[in-house]
């Protein structure tokens, strides 16, 4: 019977003894530099990083846009391997509108004349052959040009390779210029228009600045020195920023990227919202391992001959096509991510006694002493009050 009295005390002392704190003030250089610096770290990254850095008293938004490029320039050409010719946008730009990006011809290995018939496959080890057992009748490989007839045919004085049912004559995309046709291409001019919009903020914006008028576009272009905001860009100037060399890149084409920064601080004047443009290429350059460069595709202009044959031209098109990217974030000062992060702030405080407390009974001299006064238990007989105590660290 004492032993369940016993349980039920202790139990009853578990459930409704009352503790308060009490200040126990620890005359400690040590122990109060420790305290105050920890306040200090946390003030510290709070106002530097959470305020300053972060800005997380704003609200945020992530940019809308939309983009249109328009491409001026013409070139002419009058090489050994083609007829003398004049270009401009209609023939260079491929195709004439593309979502947020643009082609600029710069190379191309032309194959003309070209109609449906009978001709020799080129030269590959599934293709040539001795006599017509080597080839199979309906037989296409997805690596060719056509399909077999089942034919042995004389492709030259020192191979025979299978006929196809194909565009004849096979292009021969070996032949690509040293050169790149249009090396004029470098003094192209791009014209971008980019409008955006942060819709939480109803905030909209142009890359076409207010103070701009027509005839300020007719003879500004973007020079990140002396007119960073003019939204026409030279070519040469896209492919140098981005740290290749134009001509070099011509002959075999790539993939360059215009990005443009909307990031904007909306607690300040609008006016200051502006975009900031880069440039960088995209795709993959390796200087070993260069399998694969560059950035190509095929397209055909198709005719009629007098007679109604159909024939048409192959081209094999190289160039640089440029992606325009654009991005950015938009923040506002609002009550609501303050009070949060006010209130983060406020229980990062809170863990300041616990450090100093770690401090105080773990790496200071008197760690005995502080650890017996740290916690008392009070009886109903005694004349002391002894409870859980608080803490506070100082020189007092």
């Amino acid at each position: 019977m004492s032993k369940s009295a016993g349980c039920c005390k202790r139990f009853l002392h578990y459930a409704f003894d009352y503790e308060t704190p009490k200040t126990l003030v620890i005359p400690s250089l040590g122990v109060g530099f420790v305290f105050r610096f920890t306040q200090f770290l946390v003030v510290m990254y709070v106002v530097g990083y959470v305020c300053v850095v972060q800005k997380a008293y704003q609200d945020t938004d992530t940019v809308i846009s939309t983009v249109t490029t328009k491409v001026k320039g013409f070139a002419f050409t009058n090489t050994s391997d083609t007829e003398p010719r004049f270009w401009d946008v209609a023939d260079y730009i491929i195709p004439p509108q593309s979502d947020h990006s643009f082609f600029v011809l710069t190379n191309m290995v032309v194959t003309p004349k070209q109609v449906q018939s009978h001709c020799p496959e080129l030269p590959s080890p599934s293709t040539t052959c001795v006599d017509d057992c080597n080839c199979v009748e309906g037989r296409s490989d997805p690596r060719g040009n056509g399909i077999q007839t089942g034919l042995c045919e004389n492709y030259s004085t020192t191979a025979r390779t299978c006929e196809v049912l194909s565009w004849c004559p096979l292009e021969i995309d070996t032949k690509l210029p040293e050169h790149a046709l249009l090396v004029a291409a470098e003094n192209f001019t791009v014209l971008i228009k980019n409008s955006i919009t942060y819709p939480k903020f109803n905030f909209h914006r142009r890359n076409i600045l207010p103070h701009v008028n027509s005839s300020y576009l007719k003879r500004c272009e973007f020079s990140r020195l002396t007119d960073p905001h003019c939204p026409i860009f030279r070519l040469k100037h896209i492919v140098s920023e981005a740290g290749e060399d134009f001509q070099d890149m011509a002959v075999k084409g790539g993939v360059l990227g215009i990005l443009i920064d909307w990031s904007c601080d909306l607690d300040w004047w609008a006016g200051e919202c502006l975009p900031k443009y880069s440039f960088r290429r995209l795709d993959n350059k390796h200087p070993v391992n260069n399998v694969a460069p560059g950035y190509n595709f095929r397209f055909a202009k198709y005719y009629k001959t007098a007679d109604g044959e159909e024939t048409r031209t192959l081209i094999k098109a190289y160039g640089i096509r440029f992606d325009v990217i654009v991005f950015g974030t938009a923040g506002r000062f609002s009550i609501v991510p303050t009070i949060v992060n006010l209130g983060a702030a406020l229980s990062f405080l809170s863990l300041v006694p616990v450090v100093a407390d770690w401090f105080l009974v773990t790496c200071s001299r008197k760690r005995d002493l502080y650890s017996r006064h740290k916690t008392t238990h009070l009886t109903e007989d005694a004349d002391s009050a002894s409870v859980s105590m608080g803490t506070t660290y100082g020189t007092q």
